[in-house]
């Protein structure tokens, strides 16, 4: 693979925007290439994929570039971590840049830090330390830096997910069962599916197969009320409305409208007619507030770090903080105590993040059952296996990339048992 001096320089310009760490990496991106129209296709996937690269490997290219340039960085990851070849970087670089490779080669890479070879933030690794061994760490590590590969939910409503397979293949798309959800199917490479007929039909959605477990958990029977209380987009509000075959009714909240506004031709093409939007201000709503002691399952899918989705969001590792945490644990706990009030007796909360961090996960289940008699924890395991999806992970949900092949996730379900 031989690189050209327009594609260097413009994943160098990329990087510089990126490395800013003032919005999300994908939103850079995004941007970047609107303004660079004169790039073609092959020039975008290898500037966004040295990009991700970069921001993936950064504690490893920042120990061989300390100066911190981030057309070296690009250099160095190329050689080192990509396994380009100074001889295929030649039309791209200058006689000064091929000598700086040549010293680059040579440097060593055994004996860093744990951190450092984790690629993760001192801070997260700390952390980290307290829950596992090295080894552990280290493999976690390995699979938060693999790119995801893509999943689909079939959505059952439409389709069945042996036809959808077959017609994928048909098309020259190739996707097996995920080991798990039993609507889910793990596509080979990125295909383009937002064209693809089954796409715009409804038939399939793309969604992590560790979301489509969640939903599992919420375990929605088809006359239920259910509060998907931070919903985004919708995704888990879909396939909860699948579960239901489009029975009951499902309110969808959450404080942002454009998230929201991304759920409405989601919903058009997925034929759910139990399904409904809201936009709340906080937590405490009245909207939330009208519905309390009425509802049967509430999913609480908590606003989080992310930690758990590095293999889609690298950067996100270098734009939280011991703060920002700290602030997302208060407003994570305002959410369940809210989100519980929703609950009539023998109703289910699940708590929902996509975070590593025991302070964002048990802590915050455990201070909320403190001195509660009126919540008792399920056992997710159990959950999971009356809907005959063989995952034992203990009472908690805990999904990792490098054991489960999802991003990783923590759930707790609870339920109201007052007494």
């Amino acid at each position: 693979m031989s690189i050209t001096r327009t594609q260097l320089d413009a994943a160098t310009e990329a990087l510089k925007l990126a490395l800013k760490f003032d919005r999300p990496a994908d939103s850079v991106l995004h941007d970047f290439f609107r303004e660079q129209r004169s790039l073609g296709g092959l020039d975008r996937a290898l500037v966004a994929d040295t990009v991700y690269g970069v921001l993936r490997r950064k504690r490893t290219v920042d120990h061989l570039v300390p100066d911190g340039a981030p057309r070296h960085q690009l250099l160095a990851y190329l050689m080192r971590v990509a396994g380009v070849s100074i001889r295929e970087l030649i039309s791209a670089t200058n006689p000064n840049e091929q000598s700086w490779l040549a010293q680059i080669k040579a440097e060593p890479l055994e004996g860093l830090p744990l951190p450092v070879r984790a690629e993760l933030p001192d801070w997260v690794a700390e952390r980290l330390a307290r829950n596992y061994s090295e080894s552990e760490m280290l493999a976690l590590a390995r699979g938060l830096n693999e790119p995801a590969p893509m999943d689909l939910r079939v959505n059952t409503l439409r389709a069945e997910r042996g036809a959808v397979q077959r017609e994928l293949q048909a098309s020259g798309i190739e996707a097996g069962f995920t080991p798990y959800s039993p609507a889910g199917l793990r596509v080979k490479g990125r295909p383009s599916i937002n064209r693809h007929p089954l796409f715009l039909t409804g038939a399939v959605e793309v969604q992590d197969e560790g979301s489509q477990l969640l939903c599992h958990l919420v375990q929605p029977r088809r006359h239920d009320l259910v509060v998907d209380f931070c919903a985004g987009a919708g995704g888990k509000s879909l396939m909860l409305g699948a579960l239901m075959h489009s029975q009951g009714r499902i309110y969808a909240f959450d404080v942002s409208a454009a998230r929201l506004n991304r759920l409405k031709p989601r919903l058009k093409r997925s034929g759910l007619s139990n399904l409904f939007p809201h936009t709340i201000s906080n937590e405490n709503d009245i909207r939330v507030k009208r519905l309390q002691g009425k509802i049967d399952r509430v999913l609480v899918d908590a606003p989080c770090s992310g930690l758990g989705t590095l293999r889609r969001n690298p950067d996100l590792k270098w734009r939280q903080s011991p703060q920002s945490v700290e602030e997302l644990r208060r407003k994570q706990a305002a959410i369940l105590r809210s989100a519980a009030k929703l609950l009539k007796p023998g109703g289910r909360l699940v708590y929902a993040t996509c975070s590593l961090l025991a302070e964002e996960n048990e802590d915050v289940v455990a201070a909320f059952l403190a001195g509660r008699t009126d919540f008792r924890q399920l056992d997710c395991a159990a959950i999971l296996r009356e809907a005959r999806i063989a995952l034992d992970t203990g009472p908690f949900l805990k999904l990792f990339p490098h054991s489960h092949g999802t991003d990783a996730f923590f759930a707790a379900a609870l339920e109201y048992a007052p007494r």
